[in-house]
């Protein structure tokens, strides 16, 4: 398993931003949100989306359309792409 690069920008009592960067076919790993977020996609993409279960799922991004998800989210994401993929996310603590 080849992990995305996180590099965490701010971090304080309040907020957490992280841009993450994923070479073809890298991931986060499975984990659980624990805080709400927002992720603010880079650039136009895919991502696969696999929840603990193992079911896919695909998310088409497009180049600052921002989502926002409330904690608790369990999946892992992979960039589907042949081109290196990127993103920011903020997390509200």
């Amino acid at each position: 398993m080849t992990l995305g690069i996180a590099t965490i920008q701010v971090d304080n009592e309040r907020t957490r931003v992280t841009e993450w960067r994923f070479a073809p076919g890298a991931e986060t790993g499975e984990h659980i949100h624990e805080h709400d977020y927002v992720v603010v996609p880079g650039m136009d993409g895919l991502l696969k989306i696999v929840d603990p279960e193992g079911h896919e799922t695909f998310a088409e991004m497009k180049e600052g359309v921002s989502y926002f998800r409330e904690k608790g989210v369990h999946h892992n994401v992979i960039n589907a792409n042949d081109f290196e993929y990127y993103f920011v996310e903020v997390e509200f603590k």
